[in-house]
């Protein structure tokens, strides 16, 4: 029972990870400008599986995985292009390059992660509640 805990952290840990990239991304939505002298370039966290060594193991190989983030990585989708002449970062053309951040996604996005963040604080209070009534059994 105590690998569910461990289990449950590693994903609320890599939630919260994901939704500070989130928070970052919907920051920098107007950033035409970075220290590289480029727009701001959208992030995204990758997941991956992480088995645990469990006494579930079968044939040396453990049943459980948890999930850990392995990277945050740039999106390569081009940036925005709208015509502003009068901005300071404008092109010779008079367009301006703004981050490849869509707003709506990034809220999708943070829905998904909250929800994942709450559905993983269910599993620690349904994990805590069957200790406590294997608990009271046993007195």
């Amino acid at each position: 029972m105590f690998e569910s805990f461990a289990i449950s952290a590693q994903a609320l840990t890599s939630q919260r990870i994901r939704l500070n990239v989130i928070a970052s991304n919907l920051a920098n939505i107007n950033t035409t400008r970075t220290p590289e002298g480029t727009p701001y370039r959208r992030r995204d966290v990758v997941f991956s599986a992480h088995p645990f060594e469990s006494a579930l193991s079968v044939a040396g190989r453990s049943t459980l995985t948890g999930v850990r983030v392995v990277e945050v990585v740039e999106d390569a989708r081009p940036f925005r292009l709208v015509y502003e002449p009068s901005h300071p970062d404008a092109d010779e053309n008079g367009y301006v390059m703004y981050p490849n951040v869509n707003p709506l996604e990034e809220m999708v996005n943070m829905m998904t992660a909250v929800r994942s963040y709450e559905a993983n604080i269910s599993v620690l209070k349904a994990t805590k509640t069957m200790i406590s009534k294997a608990l009271e059994i046993i007195t």
